[in-house]
């Protein structure tokens, strides 16, 4: 089979794991988010789950790309799936011991002394899905992909089911009964935290869900195999930390760093609606961060069995076309569909619109920067990926700290672009000095030309009719893909 055909059937297979939970969490949440919460509240959950994304890639440290590569060239992959699912058990469990002894002083910290409900909650999500990494890592290595997007789609139903009920349904029927049963479960003054709650009890089936595939494998702890796996993982831990201070720092940071207008008359209130407006509008480029997730749960079990082939250059180079192409249609359809697409956020939501192709753009380039990263994963020069993320990881904190005072969260924005943007530079770099190969660096700079051009025309465009805006970007969009047809229908007919 063409490899590139079977990396492509592999993504929508894991697509509908990654994709589809995705889409019903956004296309249901987010629209349910931004219109029954205030931006303030809205920015309490930008920012507790932006501490969920960090912490989740400490407790995982690498481990489940360190499955992947030990699971390919061990005798026993069963025994690398037990020695990981075994490391992550005991760091998930003593987290949350940790967590519970410290659970005030943490709360203090980060200036939610008055839930520390809310850090419990977390800690104990952030560890269920620590630890269910590696028996989802371990379905994807048996091309188990069916029963992987099953789990994942349950996971996002519950977690949906329950915020409607808890946040809509049940103030409804308390509303219209006072005396309804409803009441023994149904607490007016937890509020956003339901939110939580929801994604607490949704994990925790998740993991029940898991049971069969974790006690599959009788549990063996190999500690020569298990260190091995750990010197590995280290560098990819570090890429991964510095990867989520990129992505979620400066919604970490934001309230520290955003100066309020004087006479502003409840500052906290300013700081957390702006903070709700920017993490609202960021969700717009969810169909960036979709494609792209799903992208690297095929992509990474695939470039390490790829590399046994002599045309694995050639393939991996095919691989980096065909992502930035897809890339840039989800960006073109998104900006020049703009007037549409806001409606997926509530009216107060709406100033922060301006950010999207920004932030829209930036997720493109770490895309491509996950792509150019197999060069050391693939030859054991992981540590070559933590100086890059490190870089990255220092811009966005620079960048941050300098334009989020001045300009609020178009800073924030500007500052990913300007990671993502040194991150490819210096991956490239490093790449082809290392393990060289010829991307079709021609045809992709054509294709991001054109983009940009159809983009710019498209979007500001200054026409007061929404509907002829919206036909002649139509014609743009369907242009684009005439030409691309032309330029690659023998490449597609070969693929697909």
């Amino acid at each position: 089979m063409n490899p590139l055909k079977k990396l492509a059937g592999q993504t929508l297979v894991y697509g509908m794991g990654t994709i589809v939970p995705r889409l019903l969490n956004y296309f249901l949440l987010t629209p349910f988010y931004t219109r029954i919460f205030i931006t303030g509240e809205y920015g309490v959950i930008t920012e507790l789950y932006a501490y969920m994304a960090f912490l989740l890639v400490l407790l995982t440290y690498g481990m489940e790309t360190a499955f992947f590569r030990f699971a390919e060239k061990e005798p026993e992959p069963k025994k690398v799936f037990s020695s990981s699912m075994i490391s992550l058990l005991v760091t998930s469990v003593l987290f949350v011991v940790l967590v519970v002894i410290f659970n005030q002083p943490i709360a203090e910290l980060i200036k939610y002394g008055n839930n520390p409900e809310y850090i419990m909650m977390f800690s104990v999500i952030v560890a269920l899905d620590a630890f269910t990494a590696i028996p989802f890592a371990y379905l994807r290595h048996k091309n188990r992909a069916l029963r992987f997007s099953i789990i994942k789609i349950v996971n996002v139903l519950v977690n949906v089911g329950l915020n409607f009920f808890f946040l809509w349904l049940a103030p409804l029927m308390l509303a219209h009964n006072p005396d309804s049963i409803v009441r023994l479960v149904y607490d007016p003054s937890i509020g956003v935290g339901y939110a939580f709650i929801a994604n607490l009890v949704s994990s925790g089936i998740t993991l029940l869900l898991l049971f069969p595939d974790i006690f599959s494998v009788r549990p063996i702890l190999d500690k020569e195999l298990l260190g091995r796996m750990l010197r590995y993982a280290f560098p990819l831990l570090i890429v991964g930390l510095a990867g989520m201070v990129n992505e979620v720092a400066d919604k970490i940071i934001f309230k520290y760093l955003l100066i309020v207008p004087p006479g502003e008359a409840n500052p906290e209130a300013y700081v957390m609606s702006e903070l709700g407006i920017y993490g609202a509008a960021y969700k717009l480029s969810v169909l960036m961060t979709l494609f792209i997730q799903m992208f690297r749960y095929a992509a990474e079990p695939f470039f390490f069995a790829q590399k046994k082939e002599d045309n694995a250059k050639q393939v991996y180079a095919d691989v980096m076309k065909y992502f930035v192409l897809f890339g840039l249609f989800i960006f073109l359809g998104v900006t020049l569909y703009a007037d549409i697409v806001k409606y997926f956020l509530g009216p107060d939501y709406w100033e922060g619109l301006f950010i999207l192709p920004i932030v829209l753009f930036a997720n493109l380039l770490l895309g491509i920067t996950f792509n150019l990263s197999i060069w050391y994963k693939l030859n054991d020069m992981t540590r070559f990926g933590a100086y890059i993320a490190l870089a990255g990881a220092a811009v966005t904190i620079i960048m941050n700290v300098v334009l989020v005072p001045r300009f609020s969260y178009l800073g924030a924005a500007i500052g990913h672009l300007s990671a993502y943007s040194l991150m490819v530079l210096l991956s490239y770099y490093w790449g082809q000095k290392y393990y060289r190969i010829e991307y079709q660096l021609g045809r992709i700079g054509f294709y991001t030309i054109l983009t940009m051009a159809f983009f710019i025309f498209g979007y500001y465009m200054p026409l007061e009719s929404g509907f002829l805006k919206l036909g002649i970007n139509t014609v743009l969009f369907i242009i684009f893909m005439i030409i691309v047809f032309f330029k690659e229908r023998r490449e597609f007919k070969a693929v697909f």
